[in-house]
């Protein structure tokens, strides 16, 4: 740690310099665990440097992604549960690279905060760091900044930034789909990272207790809502090894029916069956207590379908049971027709 750096004129300011040095020390045993082989530098520098393993890719691509986690940092706040947002944010950023077939590399973080508690800091780096586990990347780099007078003292924000890599001759093409092509859901882990807006306005958040146990969500509701958003890297990554997709999407903000179009071509639908899978019971509480129309919760939420893909109908069962030995839950949820207006659901 930097023992020489310090300013009492800063501090007095709100702006505590030796604490970011405490929380960088706090944070390099998270930060450890996610470094691969390619990476050449370490913590402390001003640039997080990576070697590119390109064997057996011919021209390769750089993808990049980056994302926030949103107001469901407002249910970590109100629990004092900083360990796993960061899970959220990894997520949110390489499942969305993933969905042109790239392979996650590295991820930078950004964390504002009204002060910088360096034991909190590192709590939020270390689900940062899991999170970056669980997807194979490594986490270069990052940046914490003291904000005074900006954000609440007890409060911060992040966000990510992700670089992955693919060969551009393995490139997803939504041009590909066609009709008859089948569309596989994989199983969300909760309602991830979006909607939360929503989700705080219509379950009182901060105004009401939320931490009773729920017979049907096994947990309580805060517990149910800050579950991490679920990172897809490995068996997608499976999947494109052993089976021809055609595209994927990630559905977040804007659910189902923003989501699945981006990767479809023009002139044609996806007609998603709703009975095909059972929504969370997560989904039917937030539905409830709103009084919200079903067409909006799937506008908004993932309704338990964190990823969508693409594959031709002789393909399908092979990408399920790949899927289910990758140790995912996935189920064929409808199918490409002609026409339409990006999405029906029925």
């Amino acid at each position: 740690m930097n023992t020489n750096s310090h300013s009492e004129s800063y501090k007095a300011a709100g702006v505590d310099v030796t604490a970011g040095y405490k929380a960088v020390e706090l944070m390099k045993a998270h930060v450890k665990r996610t470094m691969t082989p390619q990476v050449l530098d370490s913590i402390g520098g001003f640039g997080g440097l990576m070697e590119l393993d390109l064997t057996g890719i011919r021209h390769p691509v750089l993808v990049s992604g980056t994302d926030g986690v949103g107001t469901k940092l407002k249910l970590a706040f109100l629990k004092d549960k900083h360990d796993t947002i960061g899970i959220d944010c990894v997520a949110m950023c390489v499942n969305d690279v993933l969905c042109v077939g790239a392979k996650p590399q590295l991820f930078l973080d950004y964390i504002a905060c009204g002060k910088n508690v360096p034991e909190r800091i590192a709590q939020i780096v270390s689900g940062v760091a899991e999170g970056c586990v669980q997807a194979g990347c490594a986490l270069v780099g990052g940046e914490t900044a003291e904000m005074p007078g900006f954000y609440p003292e007890d409060e911060y924000d992040l966000a990510g930034f992700c670089v992955g890599l693919v060969d551009k001759e393995k490139i997803l093409d939504k041009r590909c789909v066609k009709p008859g092509d089948v569309l596989i859901g994989l199983a969300s882990s909760g309602v991830h990272s979006n909607g939360f807006s929503l989700v705080r306005k219509v379950l009182g958040v901060g105004e009401r207790d939320l931490t009773a146990y729920d017979a049907d969500l096994g947990c309580s509701l805060l517990d149910a809502l800050l579950v991490p958003t679920k990172i897809y890297v490995r068996p997608i990554l499976s999947l494109l090894e052993q089976v021809e997709v055609k595209s994927i999407s990630h559905i977040t903000g804007g659910g189902f029916y923003e989501n699945v179009p981006r990767a479809l071509p023009q002139g044609v639908s996806a007609r998603i069956e709703k009975a095909a899978y059972p929504v969370p019971p997560i989904f039917q509480k937030i539905q409830q207590a709103g009084g919200i129309p079903e067409r909006d919760m799937y506008n908004t939420f993932n309704m338990g379908i964190g990823m969508c893909v693409t594959v031709a109908a002789d393909q399908a069962d092979r990408a399920l049971q790949v899927l289910k030995d990758a140790g995912e839950t996935a189920w064929r949820i409808g199918e490409i027709v002609s026409g339409g207006e990006g999405v029906e659901l029925w």
